[in-house]
């Protein structure tokens, strides 16, 4: 006979930018239904109407304090495309390398201050790698997390020599770059990325060099690779593994099955005149959906992007393009779980429906044989995604972890192709016009829409990886990629529920400090307790 439906309402779930609570059904020690709800709105969207064109790239970077760049660099190719402008050679690696070393930086910031905490969770201590994931991953006072806090400063010291500052750093503007780098501003960027690799990167994370890493091309590969060394299975990377599969969350947090990625790195030789048409041709780490029920790949096509608005707070008709948005929040915002109950949009691809954003979608696409010849191609985690029987926690956080080599060789792709006597801007015309920049944040794939009318913005839209991921139901009442990914979780303790944690970090979704736990039913609390 089952069990009676317990509803828990979790609030907030993350550990930074705590804006995201989780409703969870949960029968027989599963989950049987969720509900993501964003509780912050920021409307970003409404401030920069009627502004100068150039407002977004003072304001959007200050949407996060973690991936800034990102929002900066759409911010000035959405004005690039609108101005037809002219990119140097040099600003495409300029901007690259911003966006790159910010990602970087965020690695062991997520990986020891958001994710491995739940791995030192008391849940666990059955685990015979218990003992070992507390010594080096509890927080603060962890081996591997005291180091990999304090490194994961150091990539963006390079992002302060292009910009003076990081974060909020505006360097990046329509035309190319407010800078000029030095041989000896190279030369220091050389030396900050060598110690990030040498005393980080290499021993800690990866237990082996980059080299024998990226000779790594299958999962039989992997497995080979892990039971090689000791280095290598006792490293950040071979731990996590062995660990999770130990404690099982490589058993769930499947999700959609349908993945996004907006491409991102522009090649240098290939944008110098940007448009929204021909960026597909022209980024390194190509575009694409993927759909794991048919093992398709195709380039993705913004022309596709439709927001629902059901079950959000605004007064505005759903299933538009960004271009025909309006954003128009409600005045009240009371929670239905039937019909309003989030300030995020439900996104979705007008072909494919709801997708899922982040370093798993991009690794997967990455796996692709579609869109040129000579972008970015690498077979592993899709190979992974087949053998393993799909998506889970594990594979999502191991994508993540992954592609931390193929970062770091493009900042050093940057560094090295810098012509430090050519031009690093070229001042364009202001016009009316629609523009669009798009990239992918180290959470996944963001972009912004801008319309300039009369000089002045009219209308300015972003899209955010955890819009596509926390997004409420759709109006065709398709559930969001969390929602989703979320169903079929065990839940050990009720009081304690780790597991939902895991599932929305695994996406590193925008979230903070205090974690409070109640029976729906009645009011009670169940646990407060510290997640930091």
């Amino acid at each position: 006979m089952s069990a009676a439906v317990q509803t828990l309402d979790i609030s907030p779930v993350g550990r930074v930018e705590g804006d995201l609570d989780v409703r969870v059904d949960i029968q027989n020690g599963v989950v049987v239904n969720a509900w993501t709800q964003a509780e912050l709105f920021r409307g970003f969207e409404v401030i920069l109407r009627d502004k100068d064109p150039q407002a977004g790239l003072v304001v959007t970077p200050r949407a996060c304090g973690i991936c800034g760049a990102s929002h900066l660099t759409c911010a000035a190719w959405a004005l690039d495309t609108a101005w037809k402008t002219e990119v140097p050679r040099n600003a495409i690696l300029a901007r690259n390398l911003g966006q790159i070393v910010e990602s970087l930086q965020s690695l062991p910031r997520h990986h020891y201050g958001l994710f491995m905490i739940d791995y030192t969770h008391k849940n666990y201590s059955h685990s015979k790698y218990y003992e070992e994931a507390v010594k080096r991953w509890s927080p603060f006072t962890g081996t591997n997390y005291e180091l990999g806090v304090t490194i994961s400063g150091r990539p963006v010291e390079i992002y302060a020599l292009l910009g003076g500052q990081w974060p909020h750093s505006s360097y990046m503007v329509p035309g190319g770059v407010m800078c000029a780098p030095t041989l000896t501003d190279v030369t220091r960027a050389w030396s900050i990325l060598e110690h990030f690799r040498r005393n980080w990167m290499e021993p800690v994370w990866l237990g082996c060099s980059f080299e024998r890493y990226e000779q790594i091309q299958s999962y039989d590969d992997f497995m080979a690779w892990l039971d090689e060394r000791p280095e290598h299975a006792n490293s950040d990377l071979g731990m996590f593994w062995r660990m999770s599969l130990d404690v099982g969350v490589d058993k769930y947090g499947k999700g959609h099955g349908k993945y996004v990625s907006w491409g991102y790195l522009p090649h240098e030789d290939k944008y110098d005149r940007p448009t929204i048409e021909g960026r597909n041709a022209a980024v390194l780490m190509k575009s694409g959906v993927y759909d794991g029920a048919t093992d398709s790949h195709k380039l993705m096509d913004q022309v596709y992007t439709r927001e629902d608005l059901m079950h959000a707070w605004y007064d505005e008709p759903g299933g538009k393009h960004p271009f025909d948005r309006v954003t128009k929040p409600v005045g009240k915002n009371p929670v239905d779980y039937d019909s309003q109950y989030s300030w995020a949009v439900a996104v979705r691809h007008d072909q494919n429906g709801r997708l899922e954003a982040g370093p798993l979608a991009r690794q997967l696409i990455a796996g692709g044989r579609h869109g040129e010849s000579w972008q970015h191609y690498d077979p592993l985690v899709l190979d992974m995604y087949k053998k393993l029987g799909g998506a889970s926690v594990m594979l999502r956080h191991f994508a993540r972890m992954h592609e931390g080599v193929k970062l770091y060789r493009q900042a050093e792709h940057a560094l090295r192709e810098f012509r430090l006597n050519d031009p690093w801007y070229v001042k364009p015309t202001e016009k009316d016009g629609r523009g669009w920049g798009a990239t992918e944040a180290i959470r996944g794939a963001l972009c912004h829409w801008i319309e300039v009318q009369g000089g002045k913005i009219k209308n300015y839209q972003i899209i955010a990886p955890t819009t596509w991921n926390v997004g409420p139901r759709s109006d065709g009442g398709e559930l969001g990629p969390i929602e989703e990914a979320l169903i079929g979780t065990p839940i050990a303790d009720m009081n304690d529920p780790v597991e939902v944690g895991h599932v929305c970090r695994s996406y590193d979704s925008c979230l903070v400090c205090t974690v409070h736990a109640h029976d729906a039913s009645t009011g009670e609390e169940l646990a407060r307790f510290r997640t930091a």
